[in-house]
């Protein structure tokens, strides 16, 4: 049995939130969010609150999971989420254009990241913030803004999420002892 799924959802006065024919629809503070559901997990409105179950014991990892999507929509829509990169290394730089993030990462070309709707990118020298309501879709185009230059193990260059330990290599030289290569 799901635990985290038999919590029920609270939802606060200055969220709406609409439930009809497996669909949910949130509008808060932040914008407005759709969420669809399978036919096998039932989603209830009582009060101020969503209460998620499922129709039979087979679907129970399903009542977690969309209890837990349920709750960052709710989150989405009130608060927002935020993904942060920084940008290490000399001569790297990004900039925005609107709803267009141009990357300068020392290749012979620009590289521009076009934002979905309902994403905004913010850049602060050297990072950069992903902030929307979905927070699977913020996850997704911050991760795609690091995979084009990911960090390097041996001098840290390229992209890391802000709080991330980047574990470092030794060169060539420390490899060597007196001169002569370890075997």
């Amino acid at each position: 049995m799901s635990r985290i799924g038999k919590k029920a959802i609270i939802i606060e006065s200055d969220i709406s939130v609409e439930v009809n024919n497996n669909k949910i629809m949130f509008s808060g503070p932040k914008g407005k969010f759709e969420l669809t559901y399978p036919v096998s997990v039932t989603v209830e409105k009582k009060e101020s609150q969503l209460l998620v179950s499922v129709n039979n014991d087979a679907n129970n990892n399903l009542q977690g999971l969309y209890r837990s999507l349920i709750q960052n929509a709710v989150f989405g829509v009130k608060k927002g989420f935020i993904k942060t990169l920084e940008l290490v290394g000399v001569g790297y730089r990004a900039e925005t254009n609107g709803h267009q993030l141009t990357l300068h990462l020392g290749y012979s070309h620009v590289i521009n990241i076009d934002a979905p709707k309902d994403i905004n990118f913010q850049v602060d020298n050297n990072k950069i913030s992903v902030v929307g309501i979905d927070k699977y879709l913020v996850g997704e185009i911050a991760a795609t803004i690091r995979r084009t230059k990911p960090a390097e193990p041996y001098k840290g260059k390229g992209f890391r999420y802000v709080g991330e330990y980047i574990r470092k290599k030794a060169g060539k030289a420390a490899k060597t002892v007196g001169g002569v290569a370890a075997k």
